[in-house]
């Protein structure tokens, strides 16, 4: 196996090339003597002489090694802190570095100094993950691994409820997610299965309500239900898709108050309603399932969490947030006209996710 090829200058291949243009030498002369192509002396001796006739060897080689150094052991982050800032920052909000790069381009369309993919950001926190602060970007991460993994899908099972109308006989314009105010249900249970929460998704904006419920029994969740969804326009209340669980036995009521129509997934097919088990697995992170007790957690903790949660950028959503999404959905019914501007949250570069944290009295 033959030696590897030097591919850059030496020190003392520059120091050839000093002397030489001091003799006046050509390019094609020192190129023949160094045994280099034209290209390189070329381009070496044209970086220097130019706006002045002087060449110094040990200045354009220390020159050429930090370039080199920046090249191989800066990444765009480290180059750019005002950048890095607004990454890290979205860690800290509890963002993945996808949605940290798509919200990017969209608040800094026109800036490609504050555009960094996804990629580069794992990059950049798996650089050294031994390091002190590498460390610490890793527990910001959703998994938290020294190594990246990808995730296994896990199907839940629930019993099938009667009396209840197949998602076979939902109207099939609803799964094109072009019209607004179409929910998916379920609940979230804490630990030992003794607490829960209910969560409701609008498909189209994936916006979340939480609802916070005493018990899991038929009457107190569709009540809980209820209360929260008469909250919302009544022409964003049109259908929710539900699981088989026998919480929902009473969806009627719900029916009734409400005038949402209630449709029910096929058993073992959590796929049917994906837009509330996705939201779920978000809200897992925050909320874990071993640990969680959510009898201990207030009604003002609930509502901050649901506003961090609909104001984290999404990338289904090109990288707007399900708030502004909505917000823009509850304007079209406020005005009657489906030509309304849709509307970003915070743009400070000073503090690019401070939308994030809710303000609360």
């Amino acid at each position: 196996m033959g030696e590897k090829k030097i591919t850059r200058l030496t020190i003392n291949e520059r120091i050839k090339i000093e002397t030489l243009i001091i003799e006046k030498r050509s390019k094609s002369y020192i190129s023949k003597t160094l045994n280099r192509t034209r290209s390189t002396i070329g381009n070496e001796i044209n970086r220097w002489i130019g706006s002045s006739q002087f060449y110094n060897a040990e200045i354009a080689h220390f020159y050429a090694r930090a370039i080199n150094n920046s090249k191989r052991n800066k990444d765009k982050m480290t180059l750019c802190p005002r950048l890095k800032l607004q990454v890290y920052r979205g860690l800290l909000s509890g963002l993945s570095p996808e949605a940290i790069s798509g919200r990017l381009k969209v608040v800094y369309p026109e800036e490609e100094s504050m555009q960094i993919s996804y990629e580069s950001i794992y990059r950049h926190i798996y650089e050294h993950p031994q390091g002190k602060i590498n460390k610490k970007l890793i527990k910001l991460l959703t998994r938290k691994k020294t190594r990246r993994r990808k995730s296994k899908k896990r199907i839940g099972h629930k019993e099938k409820i009667s009396k209840g109308i197949s998602i076979e006989n939902r109207p099939v314009h609803i799964d094109n997610r072009e019209e607004a105010g179409h929910w998916e249900g379920d609940l979230i249970i804490g630990v030992k299965q003794n607490s829960s929460i209910g969560s409701i998704v609008e498909r189209k904006s994936r916006y979340t309500l939480l609802v916070k419920i005493d018990d899991r029994k038929s009457k107190t969740v569709c009540g809980a239900f209820t209360k929260k969804l008469k909250l919302e326009p009544v022409g964003l209340r049109k259908t929710m898709t539900y699981d088989n669980g026998t919480e929902m036995a009473e969806h009627e009521y719900i029916s009734k108050n409400t005038g949402i129509d209630i449709y029910f997934a096929h058993p073992y097919s959590a796929w049917e309603r994906g837009t509330n088990e996705n939201t779920n697995g978000i809200i897992r992170r925050f909320y874990p399932k071993k640990t969680t007790d959510f009898n201990s957690i207030s009604e003002n903790q609930l509502m901050a969490f649901q506003h961090r949660l609909n104001n984290r950028p999404r990338k289904v959503l090109g990288y707007y947030t399900p708030n502004e999404i909505y917000q823009q959905e509850k304007n079209k019914f406020k005005y009657n006209h489906d030509d309304v501007v849709l509307k970003t949250g915070n743009k400070s570069s000073k503090d690019l996710f401070s939308f994030l944290i809710p303000k609360l009295e």
